[in-house]
């Protein structure tokens, strides 16, 4: 009788599973350093019962926007946002209509723009108490040009007309490393307009720097598939660190809206942003 075959060797896997083991002394490193970086102090704000702010913050019939709908983390927000109750008006600024099926998304508003002519859509911006700003692409996908129109021009010039339009909180989802100086496209570009948009004065301006976002994307980014898949031992072992769910950066950045503030600047990085995603989970309304 044949000795039974052993199962055949999957090489794909076993090599993303040996360089994510090779990458954990470089994330015990970058551990480390996070936690020593200067971001918006959480512990006296997270302090205060977050259940009792939301109830607070309801009351104040608030209207919010969201640009980025369509991505990763816009579309997650926009579910947080709309099963939490806290705006009395909710709109997506976008370039194309987006289509629901749940009864949820029925009272959203829905205002098609053209990013290339943003300033004849201005009406768009004008009347929102807050803005949640999710746009972005990257250069794999856009090119160097695109990569630059979407993540600074569209994002500074929104901004500039939802500031001009009546917005006091401005929340911008940057990442992970952003650098106005940096010799590398994406943290330069990502860190210049984090830059611009402090620029316009907002009363209130929250900086999101989110590392590695964690989620199924729709679209295909082979580069980032392999990266989240080299970084799940990463993950598991320095969950603060390198990586988040897409899901924690939104209900950070919905918990953050809530939360009191002394600066008009506010700047979260990974280990921040991971904290505020989390408030309320064991008691959530």
């Amino acid at each position: 009788m044949a000795a039974p075959k052993a199962p055949a060797m999957n090489w794909g896997n076993a090599t993303l599973l040996i360089l994510g083991i090779l990458v954990l002394p470089l994330a015990w490193l970058l551990h480390n350093l996070e936690n020593s970086e200067a971001g918006t102090s959480l512990s006296d704000r997270m302090s205060q019962d977050i259940h009792e702010l939301r109830e607070m913050y309801r009351t104040l019939n608030k209207s919010c926007f969201i640009l980025g709908a369509s991505g990763e983390t816009g579309k997650v927000l926009l579910e947080e946002v709309l099963k939490s109750q806290l705006f009395s008006k909710v709109t997506l600024i976008s370039r194309r209509k987006l289509t629901f099926e749940d009864a949820m998304y029925e009272n959203v508003i829905q205002e098609i723009v053209d990013f290339e002519k943003l300033d004849d859509y201005s009406s768009a911006f004008q009347g929102h108490d807050v803005g949640f700003c999710c746009l972005g692409t990257t250069r794999g996908k856009a090119g160097v040009e695109g990569f630059i129109r979407v993540d600074y021009d569209y994002v500074l010039k929104s901004a500039q007309l939802a500031k001009a339009g009546g917005c006091t909180h401005f929340t911008l989802q940057s990442s992970k490393g952003a650098d106005k100086s940096s010799s590398m496209l994406y943290p330069k570009i990502k860190g210049q307009v984090e830059a611009a948009v402090e620029e316009l004065n907002f009363d209130r301006y929250s900086i999101f720097r989110p590392g590695v976002l964690m989620c199924d994307r729709q679209e295909s980014r082979p580069m980032e598939w392999m990266a989240r898949k080299v970084l799940v031992p990463v993950a598991y072992m320095f969950p603060m660190t390198i990586t988040i769910p897409v899901l924690v950066v939104a209900k950070a950045m919905l918990n953050n809206v809530v939360l009191p503030f002394d600066k008009k600047i506010e700047l979260f990085h990974n280990k921040d942003v991971h904290e505020m995603g989390k408030l309320g989970e064991t008691k959530m309304k």
